[in-house]
């Protein structure tokens, strides 16, 4: 039997369990027992893993992309045990993951888990990263899983050891990235009883995980494990919990490697093949327009080169959201930016102007969208993506299509070559107004002595880099600049918690990058509070002898929060001031001592003089560094759309060296209308 979610706004996913002629077990559960979330996910149809390579360039000097460790496909895959020799289950589940291709996995051993510790030590293929938390774990197999489209593997134990992954799960499905956490549970005999470090994990991680499993027989594990995989990667990625209690782990069995997948509900709904038809009649709107817009999310990650080719082909401005950043290059000349919130104004005034609005791979989130009646007002909307639960959640399109973004725009890319001679698209009065506004607001950024603006620190990496660097976050100010300062060229060099805006996201993330890509120029540019929640880390990069660089913006608050704390709250401070009040000129906690503890090199650079020696200094320090940029807390981030509002409320002006603050009031849709602005020293 198969339970069902009792969440109305998901539809469960009919899936049978496993039959077996062997003597039932005394227990009277089910074989298996399979919870899953009817959700069609983003970005590949396929569970395949061709064509992932990343882009060659790298970061300073030399250094090149080293390809992932990969397993040759094409030979048969050799056990460690002979065919009808009996072994452990959590054997099977270790060489199930050996068949998947996977080489990395981050796993925190507990009594619930060890079993499986045990069985990662006679793998001869896998290593095990041991991270000093299971958040840390779960974020490194998002950062792996972000720099390489490939599935990310965390292991935990049961009851807090689970729990401990809710974070980084929540936010791989936001994100779309595909992971699979195993956790361990308590023996089958003592589900239900409240045993110690019992927690009915598949429940909790119901509604936050794309599909999760309770594994209740031994022999389902080979067929559990291949649908897993199948389902993190495949439609719109996710993530995906197994669930095994320890008496499964230490069950003998001779597995069945040749068990298919159940998975009739979920393959039913996969998209299929665009219809000629509708990638037509885009094609024609496109014709028709005189400003269109690209508008490009995470769902173009995969389809980077077929988006290029479409954007040659039209000539069409392209605005990225913060999960599409690198998709199509940041350098180019027909990119704007980011878009939203702290998007550039060129790139909200480019969608406020347009006649047409060409949404490929996202979901209108609003924190791109603010006031949604005001969204794109002007313009035709066309939506593609492959998740058809948000086609017209948030925005009605006028053409809507539910299909594969690079299936999609190879499509329109084959009709746009064969109709060269017939199309006649001139758009470059359009580039031309929108070059205008690049050249009337730019971002920037004001100096103040020998202070280190914090946006002049990425811009400096950023060179000292040649833009090639992977750049992971944590959340909050330090974040907005790196999306808007470093220019990302490539696919997958841009790491960020976007849905969920997970703290602590930054340094575990640059962990998975750096196991991932080893070769690579991994930096975490992060800040003080979000650095700190996941501090430990520092040990797991020291004892893997991981080189990624920490350039730390410290500025001893929570900026963000202290930004809208000057702009509406009348810069009123409430708990956002992380130094120690009692010795407020001295820097607190000294993040170099950290560094020490761990043994990791580390300096700090007060003067806007010293900041470029000083990162090149970390750039060229083999191995892992920090470097501690103290930065002021007064900066803000801007441009800013306030939250609910619209295109004509921007704020390019002011930081909290004189606090501003705005008359508001909240209109019957619930968002905040500025009425004007107020300055008080």
């Amino acid at each position: 039997m198969a339970a069902t979610t009792t969440n109305p706004t998901f539809a469960a996913i009919p899936t049978s369990t496993s039959t077996s002629t062997k003597t039932q077990k005394p227990h009277s559960l089910p074989s298996s027992i399979s919870f899953s979330i009817a959700l069609p996910k983003r970005l590949r149809i396929t569970s395949s893993l061709q064509n992932l390579k990343p882009s060659p360039p790298s970061a300073t000097k030399t250094r090149t992309h080293s390809p992932l460790p990969t397993i040759d496909t094409d030979k048969p895959f050799v056990s460690r045990f002979a065919p009808d020799e009996p072994r452990k289950g959590c054997d099977v589940l270790v060489e199930a993951l050996e068949r998947e291709g996977v080489t990395n996995v981050f796993a925190y051993p507990g009594g619930a888990s060890m079993e499986i510790h045990q069985a990662l030590t006679r793998s001869n293929q896998i290593r095990n990263v041991l991270p000093r938390h299971e958040q840390g774990g779960v974020f490194a197999a998002e950062g792996y899983a972000r720099a390489t489209g490939r599935v990310g593997v965390c292991i935990a134990t049961s009851g807090p050891g689970a729990t401990n992954l809710v974070s980084g799960l929540a936010d791989s499905l936001l994100d779309s990235v595909p992971i699979v956490a195993i956790t361990g549970q308590v023996p089958r005999r003592m589900i239900g009883t409240d045993a110690f470090q019992e927690t009915p994990i598949v429940e909790v991680t119901r509604s936050i995980t794309k599909h999760n499993y309770l594994v209740l027989d031994v022999e389902d594990i080979p067929r559990i494990v291949k649908e897993a995989f199948f389902l993190a990667n495949s439609g719109r990625p996710g993530p995906v919990l197994i669930d095994v209690p320890k008496d499964i782990q230490q069950q003998l069995v001779v597995p069945n490697w040749g068990q298919p997948m159940k998975l009739p509900g979920y393959l039913s709904r996969l998209p299929k093949l665009p219809n000629e038809g509708h990638l037509d009649q885009i094609v024609r709107l496109i014709s028709e327009s005189k400003k269109p817009v690209l508008y490009v999310g995470g769902g173009c990650l995969n389809s980077s080169e077929e988006l290029k080719e479409f954007v040659g082909l039209t000539g069409i401005p392209v605005a990225s959201t913060l999960m599409g950043l690198g998709s199509y290059p940041c350098s180019d000349a027909l990119s704007l930016h980011m878009l939203g919130m702290h998007g550039t104004v060129y790139a909200n005034y480019a969608v406020d102007q347009a006649d047409l609005l060409l949404a490929f791979g996202v979901r209108f989130d609003d924190r791109v969208t603010g006031k949604l009646e005001a969204f794109a007002s002007r313009a035709k909307i066309v939506h593609i993506d492959i998740d058809s639960a948000e086609i017209g959640k948030n925005k009605l399109p006028h053409v809507s299509i539910c299909a594969d973004m690079k299936v999609a725009l190879q499509g329109m890319n084959k009709i746009l070559e064969s109709s060269k001679g017939k199309l006649k698209l001139d758009f470059s009065a359009w580039r031309e107004d929108l070059n205008e506004q690049k050249k009337k607001y730019p971002l920037n950024f004001k100096t103040f002595g020998d202070a280190i603006p914090p946006q002049y620190a990425i811009q400096v990496l950023d060179e000292l880099t040649n833009g090639n660097a992977i750049i992971s976050t944590g959340v909050g100010q330090h974040q907005m600049w790196a999306a808007q300062f470093y220019k990302y060229n490539r696919p997958r060099q841009w790491l960020t918690s976007g849905g969920l805006g997970a703290m602590g996201f930054g340094l575990p993330a640059a962990i998975g990058a750096a196991v991932a890509q080893p070769d690579a120029v991994v930096v975490d540019i992060d800040g003080d509070g979000s650095f700190i929640m996941n501090v430990q880390e520092l040990a797991t990069i020291r004892v893997e002898n991981l080189p990624v660089k920490i350039l730390l913006l410290n500025n001893q608050h929570l900026g963000m929060v202290v930004q809208w704390e000057d702009r509406f709250y009348k810069a009123n401070r409430a708990h956002t001031y992380l130094g120690n009040p009692s010795k407020a000129s001295e820097i607190f906690p000294d993040m170099l001592k950290f560094a020490e503890a761990c043994e990791i090199p580390a300096a700090r650079v007060t003067k806007v003089s010293e900041l470029r020696a000083a990162i090149q200094k970390m750039l060229d320090t083999p191995g892992p560094y920090l470097l501690d940029v103290i930065v002021p807390h007064q900066e803000h981030v801007l441009p800013m759309i306030p939250s609910g509002a619209a295109f004509k409320d921007t704020i390019t002006e002011g930081d909290g060296r004189r606090h501003i603050f705005y008359l508001e009031f909240t209109c019957s849709y619930g968002f905040t209308k500025v009425i004007s602005p107020l300055k008080v020293t």
